[in-house]
């Protein structure tokens, strides 16, 4: 869990301490003593997360973290505030002002140390998404965060109805989020959809004994709907949890019941935003992944990914000894109906073909675009005559309709298919032998289209 992290202390001591005590548990620390070198440095060398003073000689420590925050490149970066004021509304500034976390000084080593843990591990949760957001970000085209954005949920759990109540009562003045009272039980058994479930978990240390609420929390975390929640752990008076085991089982924030509602609810609206970045960051990973294998018209997998899936479908082939089947499906003179109907007319034509493709093929079958008007299936444990049996078929079921196309008259769609089978090549290499089997396939599809189209070729037949 390396990561670089940058002290900004304007006292020399403290920086020197700081700087032992992270290089010793395995980070990389970097050193300003102002407001302006944090910013210098931070821009030039990216840090994972940063301790900053909220009294610093040059400026605030809010003023700070407002510019850090209205840096794209770093608006990601955990800002930890440290200071020796106990002042509540002081530490209220700090979270609205863009800080995820509040600690006073002294600062207690293994509590520090478990909440930088708790920040990298967040980090790593969505491997690859800093490198995508940051390149978003150098290029410009990264978001500002959203000025409104639908209220979230968040469940209250203590061991008590009256005290979940008094809670909601407490927070409602400072909070547009919907809050739930919720039981243990109910949390571990409704289900919870993933569309219902809670943005925030918060919950009482000490439910049913010491330490059951951490439980809790860890068995939530293990759930498929709950697992990207936030949780924030309310200590009771007396209770003998360690801050320190908190943060490490996974707990976002860790409160005391003493706290006041105000600040309560400003962490909760800053967890809130983290979780939420989160989110975007997540989503926005899938997203790329998602595009990198489906074609975005036909939402089809698109070549590369096709191409991916042929060869592991030749792999099994090889090993199995069992024969495969590949097709090249062109659509006819769709060049000329493009220019006569529109592109748009076009686009329609190859979603509904690519439609019919999908609802006449099996379970286990490969279906890409590979080009623009061109389609490649893959029949696994297929025979030659089998796969041809399919490809009629496939035929018949695209010329058997008119394609729709709004109120425009329904143009006739036919295709032509080029058939080749894996029994048919050696396969001692599998670059080779894929490479032969679609060079078979379509010189078939070649002489499917010479021989008046809407037609199926065998490899055999076109040699």
């Amino acid at each position: 869990m390396v990561g670089k992290i940058l002290i900004v202390d304007d006292v020399a001591t403290n920086r020197i301490v700081m700087k032992v005590k992270l290089a010793a548990a395995g980070y990389t620390p970097l050193v300003a003593s102002d407001g302006a070198s944090c910013l210098d440095i931070a821009m030039r060398e990216l840090p994972d997360l940063i301790l900053l003073d909220l009294t610093l000689p040059d400026m605030s420590g809010l003023r700070v973290l407002e510019a850090l925050r209205a840096e794209p490149l770093l608006r990601h970066v955990p800002v930890v505030m440290v200071s020796a004021n106990q002042d509540a509304a002081a530490r209220c500034a700090a979270f609205r002002s863009g800080a995820d976390e509040f600690l006073q000084k002294p600062l207690e080593d293994q509590v520090l140390l478990a909440r930088i843990r708790s920040f990298m591990r967040a980090r790593d949760q969505v491997e690859g998404f800093s490198a995508h957001h940051d390149g978003i970000a150098i290029l410009g085209l990264a978001e500002n965060s959203a000025s409104f954005c639908q209220p979230g949920v968040i469940a209250i759990i203590t061991a008590r109805s009256d005290v979940t109540l008094k809670l909601r009562r407490e927070l409602a003045p400072h909070l547009c989020d919907r809050m739930l009272a919720m039981t243990a039980e109910q949390a571990m058994t409704e289900g919870l959809h993933p569309s219902a479930a809670p943005d925030i978990f918060l919950i009482e240390s000490d439910l049913s004994g010491p330490g059951s609420g951490l439980r809790l929390m860890s068995e939530l975390r293990s759930r498929t709907h709950t697992r990207h929640a936030a949780f924030c752990v309310q200590t009771s008076p007396g209770s003998a949890i360690s801050a320190a085991v908190a943060f490490d089982l996974g707990a976002h924030e860790l409160v005391t019941q003493s706290i006041s509602a105000e600040e309560l609810a400003v962490r909760l609206v800053r967890l809130l935003a983290r979780k939420r970045e989160a989110d975007s960051m997540r989503a926005s990973v899938q997203d790329g992944l998602r595009l990198a294998m489906i074609d975005s018209l036909t939402s089809l997998h698109n070549r590369r990914y096709g191409m991916a899936q042929l060869a592991a479908i030749a792999d099994i082939s090889r090993r199995s000894g069992q024969e495969f089947a590949v097709m090249l499906v062109d659509l006819d003179r769709f060049k000329s109906a493009n220019d006569r109907w529109g592109h748009a007319a076009g686009d329609a034509v190859l979603i509904e073909v690519a439609d019919r493709l999908t609802r006449n093929l099996r379970n286990g079958d490969l279906l890409a675009r590979i080009g623009g008007e061109e389609f490649l299936i893959a029949l696994p444990d297929t025979s030659l005559n089998d796969a041809r049996a399919i490809a009629e078929r496939l035929c018949h079921a695209i010329e058997e309709a008119p394609v729709r196309i709004g109120d425009l008259a329904a143009p006739q769609v036919t295709v032509s298919i080029g058939l080749a089978s894996s029994a048919d090549i050696a396969m001692p290499n599998i670059k080779d032998a894929l490479s032969d089997l679609m060079e078979r396939a379509d010189r078939a599809l070649l002489h499917a289209k010479s021989a008046g189209r809407n037609q199926v070729t065998t490899s055999r037949s076109a040699a």
